[in-house]
């Protein structure tokens, strides 16, 4: 079964989400959050901190990551793996394949014409909502 990873990264003070807009299918000119596929070799948080520096330029000293929570689409055969994390410190964000930009939070996250993933951004979102202080706060 193939992994993939989401990473949720908050800027330090937890009111804004860095999102890409797609430059390629699946989801082309939609706005998602960074993120890919786990190379077999690797554990599921090496997968993450390697697909955000390689998407964005975020490395292991700019943020620490925590393993939230899972889906596993047995029909397609893959699972993904959400990552949190919340800058520890301002950085430049890189986006050489997709356009990067920093979100605030206040957008309808479930609108599918404008979010990739059918829902699911909104869905993991209002989860985080509830947790984020205990896993992100100072």
């Amino acid at each position: 079964m193939q992994g993939y990873n989401v990473i949720l990264v908050y800027n330090k003070q937890l009111d804004k989400l860095l999102m890409c807009k797609r430059e390629k299918n699946p989801y082309k000119g939609l706005i998602n959050l960074v993120g890919g596929k786990i190379e077999l070799e690797e554990d599921g948080l090496s997968g993450a901190y390697r697909e955000l520096f390689e998407e964005t330029g975020i490395s292991k000293r700019d943020i620490k990551l925590h393993h939230f929570m899972d889906f596993t689409y047995y029909c397609s055969n893959c699972y993904l793996e959400v990552y949190i994390g919340k800058l520890q410190h301002d950085v430049n964000i890189i986006g050489e394949e997709n356009e990067l930009f920093w979100s605030d939070l206040n957008q309808n996250f479930f609108d599918m014409s404008v979010y990739a993933g059918e829902g699911n951004i909104g869905h993991m979102i209002e989860l985080i909502n509830i947790y984020k202080d205990d896993i992100l706060g100072d």
